[in-house]
């Protein structure tokens, strides 16, 4: 019999993307943007990997994700992501378009919600190596709650060829 473990309530899990600028230092900076946000504490967060972007040409992308606990209601934390975004110049002109950083909303617990502006857990989570990878290093028994599967079992089910991890930065002298 499979165990069942899925995020507590409180306990969200979110994508992080960007592969415009400095995407190493735009992901490390909006993880700890969020743990300086008031109703948020940041549990844990991924290694960063690179993958290739989909959709027009554009540059790789850095990918991680990170646990959060939060009090916020979904649809404010949704606004807090946005606002995140904003404030590290992101625009949305075009789906796939380059970005300098995505915050994408995964998971919040068991909940499944579909509204216009938000459905959790995220519609597209379950086909994503670039999601899948980064969350199953830190939450790889946790349960999507639409397939009812892990986190682990997920990434399995997916190539993953394309998604590696982001080397390190060179020094410069």
């Amino acid at each position: 019999m499979k165990s069942s473990i899925s995020l507590p309530a409180g306990c969200v899990a979110i994508a992080l993307g960007s592969n415009l600028g400095d995407s190493r230092a735009i992901v490390e900076t909006a993880i700890e943007r969020l743990a300086r946000t008031a109703g948020i504490r940041v549990d844990a967060h991924s290694q960063q990997y690179q993958t290739a972007a989909v959709g027009p040409p554009q540059p790789d992308y850095i990918n991680a994700c990170a646990l959060l606990t939060t009090t916020l209601p979904p649809l404010e934390l949704l606004q807090t992501l946005l606002t995140i975004e904003a404030q590290f110049g992101r625009i949305r002109r075009e789906r796939w378009g380059a970005r300098s950083l995505d915050l994408d909303l995964l998971l919040c617990g068991d909940l499944i919600l579909d509204l216009p502006q938000l459905q959790i857990p995220h519609p597209r989570m379950i086909d994503r190596a670039f999601v899948l990878v980064p969350l199953a290093e830190i939450a790889p028994d946790s349960i999507e709650p639409v397939s009812n599967r892990s986190i682990r079992d997920l990434v399995q089910a997916v190539d993953c060829s394309g998604v590696h991890l982001a080397q390190p930065q060179p020094l410069t002298p």
